[in-house]
């Protein structure tokens, strides 16, 4: 096991150097593409950024296969900054969507330079505000809908709120099951950035605590947790800042972020997510199973290990400075 951490890591480095994508040189890449729905908050914090480039990344060397991207955040600029990463990344097409329901959270950037207008007025993107989206509810149920049983992996890198809304809603003109029984039929796992383990308070289980509290109560198959703790130790960002490149909202988003604090880079809380929900947790994490619980209305956490549980949380393995690397080296990559 450790030679292959080693091989992982080295693998990186030499394609940080060479200039390559590290998806044409990484070690175990999987035979068949994961279908994947990724569910982000883009706006409030900008690693969603780097974890939708790690995805495409991914993308480019078959690894996955983008069903669709929707937002959890009803501000108004995600759902055009999702375009315009997916157009940058020559996937214009992939269906998007956003919250419809009542309730849920609307967040903007707290960066005094508001990088969410940056990236829509520099780059193309089809889809004028958030608000103009289709509902993610309808999005979900199409694309679940249409896919093999037990073939989707989703990836909350955000709120609740569009999960909560899927797991509550009813038959329609694409399934006439319900939506936990859909989620039950058609996903495989889901892998989720949220919680602070083994207890705590986390962003993304707090901005919306009632969908969190469905979702735990509720949610039919394995969920996969990086908590808090896991992306809160890995910097990643200054060498991409650095990158000889013009024209990227990816460098765009992160030099003008980093430009206002951040020395070290900033920290890649969602990017571990989506390279779980890809790659597997093997090698980079250990897991421990057990259960995940709302257990307050301020939205804190708990968890009860469980050998018999339905979830999985993530443990370091590889130390975050190797992981940094890694994940960096993907952030990099370039549209092909």
């Amino acid at each position: 096991m450790e030679k292959s951490i080693l091989l992982i890591c080295l693998a990186a480095v030499l394609a940080a150097c060479s200039g390559k994508p590290a998806a044409t040189v990484s070690a175990g890449m999987t035979a068949q593409p994961v279908n994947l729905i990724l569910d982000t908050d883009l706006g409030p914090d900008y690693d969603d950024v780097g974890a939708m480039a790690l995805m495409h990344a991914l993308a480019d060397s078959g690894q996955v296969n983008i069903l669709a991207v929707v937002s959890s955040n009803k501000d108004e600029r995600v759902i055009p900054c999702i375009e315009v990463l997916n157009t940058y990344f020559n996937r214009p097409d992939i269906p998007v969507g956003a919250p419809k329901s009542e309730g849920g959270t609307s967040l903007t950037t707290w960066h005094k330079t508001k990088w969410t207008d940056v990236l829509p007025a520099r780059y193309p993107h089809k889809t004028a505000r958030t608000s103009d989206a289709p509902d993610a509810v309808k999005v979900y149920r199409q694309v679940l809908s249409a896919q093999p049983d037990n073939s989707v992996v989703v990836c909350t890198i955000g709120f609740f709120t569009n999960l909560k809304d899927l797991l509550l809603s009813g038959g329609d003109e694409y399934s006439p099951l319900s939506g936990r029984d859909l989620v039950a039929k058609k996903v495989k796992r889901l892998v989720s950035m949220a919680g602070l383990f083994p207890e705590g308070k986390e962003f993304n289980v707090y901005c919306d605590v009632a969908a969190s509290r469905v979702v735990a109560d509720q949610w039919p198959t394995e969920i996969i947790f990086s908590g808090f703790e896991i992306g809160n130790v890995i910097f990643t960002g200054k060498k991409l800042v650095q990158m000889d490149v013009e024209g990227s909202p990816v460098k765009d988003a992160y030099s003008l972020c980093l430009a206002e604090g951040d020395p070290d880079g900033r920290m890649s809380w969602d990017l571990t997510a989506v390279l779980v929900a890809i790659k597997g947790y093997e090698p980079y994490y250990k897991v421990e199973r057990g259960t995940f619980r709302v257990v307050n209305d301020e939205g804190a956490n708990g968890w009860t290990p469980d050998e018999d549980g339905r979830d999985l949380r993530l443990i370091e393995r590889i130390p975050a400075a190797e992981m940094a690397v890694l994940i960096e080296n993907y952030m990099m990559h370039q549209p092909v």
